[in-house]
């Protein structure tokens, strides 16, 4: 597929079903380098499932999906180059809790990238440092706060150096003191210019930094556009809805 310079990321109508449940209803959209685009909607919608889909944790049904013109989807024994492509933060960290912060991001340095021991602990010294985590590197992750452990789940991501970051509820496993943490981290990398695409409840933070806010409802993207302009002023009255839960419980626009 041929693809203009900046276009990173093309996925096209993404079918996904678990039996007789049809979980995602043919989704597509395209990914700018340097843009964050936030997708929202009810619980059950597919919207974690899209995620998996992209990066090939689950297979699609039907639909292709592209990075950088090449194409992810059928690439077989080629699918981890892609993964290493596409960094993923899950809801739960995922994290080693035999191995301490500092070796949970080295191991992948190490046995995927193949980078010698020294090379590999200052690489993870420094992404440690870059989610503020630097001074916890010794501890193992049961020694950690929930924001502190989802930070270093950050800092592995970033280390094998994607090109386009997925996060999966990053903060719905977090206490709410303990949110903010993380968000001002995923914020940074934002307007740093990484590219993200970022499943999440939380609207203050698509507000502040989304260049698109995706709104999904039964397996389908329903609308999308500028934060300013979704959130102000939805097209659909499910939208509206939706939103006028959410702002319930965060204050919109705090972030301007």
């Amino acid at each position: 597929m041929k693809t203009e310079d900046n276009l990173i990321l093309k996925v096209e109508d993404i079918h996904k079903s678990y039996g007789n449940t049809e979980v995602l209803k043919g989704v597509s959209f395209e990914v700018k380098k340097g843009e964050t685009k936030v997708f929202i909607g009810p619980s059950g919608t597919g919207k974690s499932t899209l995620l998996r889909c992209i990066n090939q944790l689950t297979l699609p049904d039907s639909g292709r999906v592209w990075l950088h013109g090449e194409e992810v989807t059928h690439s077989g024994k080629n699918i981890n180059i892609y993964r290493q492509k596409m960094g993923m933060v899950f809801q739960n960290f995922n994290l080693f809790d035999h191995l301490t912060a500092l070796k949970n991001v080295e191991i992948s340095l190490i046995k995927v990238r193949g980078m010698k021991k020294k090379e590999a602990t200052e690489k993870a010294l420094e992404e440690l440092k870059q989610v503020g985590m630097e001074a916890q590197a010794g501890l193992y992750p049961a020694e950690l706060s929930g924001g502190q452990a989802q930070r270093v789940s950050i800092a592995r991501a970033l280390a094998m150096d994607p090109d386009v970051m997925l996060f999966d509820e990053p903060t719905s496993a977090l206490d709410p003191e303990l949110t903010g943490e993380v968000l001002e981290v995923m914020k940074k990398l934002a307007l740093g210019g990484m590219t993200m695409l970022v499943v999440t409840h939380e609207i203050g933070f698509a507000y502040s930094v989304a260049n698109e806010i995706i709104f999904m409802e039964k397996g389908r993207i329903l609308e999308s556009g500028p934060p300013q302009k979704l959130v102000n002023n939805p097209r659909f009255e499910r939208t509206k809805q939706f939103l006028s839960r959410l702002s319930e419980l965060y204050k919109l626009g705090d972030e301007k």
